[in-house]
């Protein structure tokens, strides 16, 4: 049991399945640069860091061709990509629960702000959190100084008043947990979204749950007795 009255969460491949929405923004944005399909792995691998982080692995990126990249990415998942998400099952009945349970929730995302704000909005999300966390455009657009995203967890923290002892930090990425042991908090892993094989136990994951669930089983003792603080529909 992980004691949390705190709980951040990544986005994409945690509460929101891009469905390809990322995946074929970025192919589209590849092919209209001149540069080749990497794979599907490697697409697919895209999916978690910040979107610069990972362009520049890419054969034939350069950080001078990276910024055109990135903006016309932006504008194919503008047109499609918020439309081909969708909500992970059981997220929406979990977060609610949290809620219920007095939980203090935030989001905590590489996406661009203003761009996860959109997203969680078109699902009915956004209701439940009581702030969200993303990357600044000029960030996402360009590589940045520093990879990962404990800056972005970090700003989750302090906005929801958290306590290192008491949240947890939740994602599908290696970057997810180590952003969240760099703040010294526990963070535990979800398999249904894009880490490789063993990616979550080595990059330090506490334990790695299969459901959403699963995890609000191992949360939901943490919290019980708790008044809920602020409502929130699902």
């Amino acid at each position: 049991m992980i004691p949390a009255r705190t709980v951040l969460f990544d986005l994409d491949g945690t509460l929101v399945d891009p469905a390809g929405g990322i995946t074929g923004g970025i192919l589209h944005a590849l092919e209209r640069n001149g540069l080749d399909h990497p794979g599907d792995d490697a697409l697919n691998l895209l999916i978690g860091p910040p979107l610069a982080i990972g362009l520049l692995g890419l054969p034939g990126m350069t950080e001078e061709l990276l910024p055109r990249v990135i903006a016309d990415y932006r504008t194919e998942y503008d047109r499609h990509g918020l439309d081909a998400s969708r909500v992970y099952s059981g997220i929406p009945a979990l977060l609610g629960q949290l809620r219920e349970a007095g939980c203090r929730l935030a989001v905590a995302t590489s996406k661009p702000e203003p761009l996860a704000r959109r997203l969680l909005a078109a699902k009915d999300l956004d209701a439940f959190f009581d702030s969200i966390h993303g990357s600044a455009p000029e960030e996402a657009s360009t590589a940045p100084a520093t990879a990962g995203k404990a800056h972005i967890v970090a700003a989750a923290l302090h906005a929801t008043g958290g306590g290192t002892g008491d949240t947890v930090m939740v994602g599908d990425r290696l970057y997810d947990i180590e952003g969240a042991r760099a703040n010294s908090l526990t963070a535990l892993g979800v398999s249904w979204g894009f880490a490789a094989d063993g990616e979550l136990e080595a990059a330090g994951a506490a334990a790695v749950v299969h459901s959403a669930e699963e995890l609000g089983r191992l949360l939901g003792p943490a919290t019980a007795g708790t008044q809920a603080h602020r409502g929130a529909s699902a």
